[in-house]
């Protein structure tokens, strides 16, 4: 099945995780994102996606099929960071993705609901099949976040910047549609709803759409 094209509006339905749901970023958002970018400049905060930027990222624009959406909390609609796929690909269906949460609001779990929101969109809905991301080797904690995840490391790229004399290295790893709808801990049917927060249910597995042909 070739994947659909995907829409740069709001989601529909609204993707709802546990802690977080995703939405489109707005004008009124502005402040808060560029505070957000700000702060992580300042903090030095180690990125997903190769360099995300909240605000930069929606002023930007979603080139061909990549979107970018906000991160709200469920509980208080409070804005939280961002999210945005990249190099989103319907004809090999393939993607990417970055992500940013506000220095205040890590640690808190947002990230990994947010990942797994998305994952539940462009697999679920729109029948890609594969996301890949690279990490520098150092981002302990993004390496242990995908991890956790269920992402695989595929192999490792020396980068060209040079810091304290040790060159970096991008650690490359991914997760199809297959090994994300095998994880029972996240079920796509109990990422939806409005609001509402549910167990996944023993006995149901949603299978993950048809190879893609050519």
């Amino acid at each position: 099945m070739r994947p659909d094209a995907v829409s740069r509006s709001a989601l529909e339905p609204e993707q709802v995780g546990r802690k977080v749901r995703l939405r489109e970023v707005g004008l009124r958002d502005r402040r808060v994102l560029m505070g957000f970018d700000r702060d992580m400049a300042r903090e030095a905060t180690p990125l997903i996606g190769g360099g995300h930027r909240h605000w930069a990222s929606h002023r930007s624009g979603s080139a061909g099929d990549d979107i970018h959406f906000g991160i709200e909390t469920v509980r208080g609609r409070m804005l939280v960071g961002s999210v945005c796929t990249i190099g989103a690909d319907p004809a090999t269906g393939r993607f990417g993705y970055g992500i940013g949460i506000a220095p205040r609001h890590q640690r808190c779990g947002y990230a990994t609901d947010a990942i797994t929101v998305l994952l539940a969109h462009m697999f679920g809905q729109r029948g890609f099949r594969k996301c890949e991301v690279s990490v520098y080797g150092g981002n302990l904690a993004s390496l242990s976040l995908h991890g956790g995840l269920g992402f695989r490391e595929e192999g490792r790229l020396a980068d060209t910047e040079v810091v304290r004399g040790e060159i970096k290295y991008l650690v490359r790893m991914g997760i199809t549609a297959e090994e994300f709808a095998a994880r029972p801990s996240y079920a796509l049917g109990d990422l939806g709803g409005r609001g509402q927060h549910r167990r996944p249910r023993r006995g149901k597995h949603w299978r993950a759409p048809a190879a893609v042909s050519g």
